[in-house]
């Protein structure tokens, strides 16, 4: 078959060229995006070969501690501070045109002045 000028191919890469952009995207904080970007190649291939490169290299074994931990000190507990309850209340103000309705409700009513101003605002 005769292939016309100006066809497109599908590109080859190498597998040095492969195995540098997988290092690259397990670098910390290093996207795949981004990598595939500076390689002027498609972030969907970059991802297919850095799964084809996990299912192909032997999984690392997970560390163990040398000393297991004792129950007590798998956990540890912080002390927070507590609350402030904030006394100023809730200031709205609602224009409407040439007017300015301006209200104020306690703090401790929250609930009741959303289902108002939903209403008011309807």
């Amino acid at each position: 078959m005769e292939q016309r000028p100006g066809r497109r191919r599908r590109r080859t890469h190498s597998a040095a060229f492969k195995a540098e952009a997988v290092a690259a995207c397990r670098k910390p904080d290093a996207s795949i995006a981004a990598c595939a970007l500076e390689r002027a190649i498609n972030a969907n291939l970059l991802r297919r070969w850095v799964i084809e490169a996990e299912r192909t290299e032997p999984s690392l074994p997970v560390p163990t501690p040398a000393v297991p931990l004792s129950r007590s000190e798998s956990f540890v507990p912080v002390p927070l501070p507590a609350l402030i309850e904030d006394k100023a209340p809730i200031r709205i103000e609602v224009r409407r045109g040439t007017m300015t309705l301006t209200l104020q409700w306690p703090r401790s009513a929250m609930h009741e002045c959303a289902v108002w101003l939903r209403e008011v605002l309807r």
